[in-house]
């Protein structure tokens, strides 16, 4: 059982790993999501040491992880905001600023000597060891606040949960749908995390404050730990495309797409249908749309369309819904029935979340602002 679960730590710590390398690349919410599996596999990693009594080999580090509680809830929180609004613009310092004092702060504990984290052990895990003699060195809780790590972090998650709720609840409410009959496929995932996290933050919210942190409820976690990992491990594979066509143990590494098993027919088709959901369809407006969606409307995989847009448009796929926006804002600014919008309401109705991305995107393809172009054509 304990290499199971040693294997399940390492395993997570490679995923969160390979989520955050993606992260920037499609987009913010997997690299909080990335994050936030780091998060949680540090404070498993010292959960197992507890649990399986290593951690008196390692003394100097009990505790250590205990900061980690306290970025559970704020890397969720920005998971569902750039979840549901991609190119949104905050600011997300002052949501750390609890972790990092924490982190400053556990060093009046971390700075004891191993007697007095041997006694902490004991009295956590196993009640029926002896305590040894210890005298601190100086206090480890100087603002008497540690005691509270589990009632703090209990309201860190239940207030972030709180806050996400509220995100998804108005980004819901403009669609005129329900919380449980969304079509939208980024809502729909950005839902159901919210409900398995909110689940699992509320179960582990009461474990904590029945019965601490002892050894039954630490294996309650461990346990819940690894099936979530075999989950997440498992749907990373069941989307992949490696196993599309036949291949050996033995292959390296090859350019992107040179063993695409796509013929030039299917590359045309596909294409057609890539433009018949943009041109036709909009999809671009749509500020949630990404290429898993587009990949949903024309029943092709995600790997696929981002070959054709590759190939045959020489653009990434967000390059190509910029270029789509932008053309469809100079449209609508060109069209006398809009004249009357705002910037803000173009770039609203093209797809973007705010008017900095909008001008961000404007420029970048015509060389001048939204305003700039809507004076010019006023000149006209």
């Amino acid at each position: 059982m304990d290499f199971f679960v040693f294997l399940a730590i390492f395993q997570a710590i490679y995923i969160s790993f390979f989520i955050i390398k993606n992260g920037s690349k499609y987009g913010k919410a997997n690299l909080y999501q990335g994050l936030f599996l780091l998060s949680f596999s540090f404070l498993a990693i010292e959960e197992f040491l507890n649990n399986t009594g290593y951690i008196t080999r390692l003394l100097p580090l009990f505790g250590i992880s205990q900061p980690f509680n306290f970025l559970l809830g704020p890397l969720f929180y920005l998971y569902v905001v750039f979840g549901l609004y991609p190119e949104k613009r905050i600011t997300i310092w002052y949501h750390f600023v609890i972790p990092v004092f924490w982190m400053c702060y556990i060093w009046f504990y971390l700075m004891q000597p191993v007697e007095i984290k041997y006694n902490s052990f004991v009295a956590l895990k196993r009640p029926d060891w002896q305590f040894v003699p210890s005298t601190p060195t100086f206090s480890e809780d100087p603002l008497s606040i540690r005691i509270f790590a589990n009632e703090l972090t209990i309201i860190s998650l239940i207030a972030y949960d709180l806050a996400a709720l509220l995100i998804l609840l108005r980004k819901i409410k403009n669609t005129q749908e329900s919380f449980f009959k969304v079509t939208n496929q980024r809502i729909v995932v950005i839902r159901n995390s919210f409900l398995h996290c909110f689940f699992v933050s509320l179960v582990f919210s009461l474990l904590k404050m029945t019965f601490g942190m002892t050894s039954d409820v630490g294996m309650i976690v461990i346990g819940y730990f690894c099936v979530y990992i075999f989950i997440i491990s498992y749907r990373i594979t069941d989307v992949t495309t490696y196993f599309a066509e036949p291949f050996s143990v033995l292959d390296f590494p090859v350019s992107k797409y040179r063993k695409s098993s796509l013929s030039e027919h299917q590359k045309d088709e596909i294409l057609q249908k890539i433009k018949h959901e943009m041109e036709v369809n909009l999809y671009f407006t749509d500020n949630l749309s990404s290429l898993s969606g587009l990949a949903i409307r024309t029943k092709q995989s995600s790997h696929h369309l981002s070959q054709v847009v590759n190939e045959r448009l020489n653009q990434t796929y967000y390059e190509l819904l910029s270029f789509y926006r932008v053309e469809y804002a100079k449209k609508l600014m060109s069209d006398p029935q809009f004249s009357r919008l705002t910037i803000e309401e173009i770039a609203d109705k093209v797809g973007y979340n705010s008017k900095s991305s909008f001008n961000t995107a404007f420029k970048k393809l015509t060389c001048i602002t939204p305003s700039e172009y809507r004076k010019r054509l006023s000149h006209i």
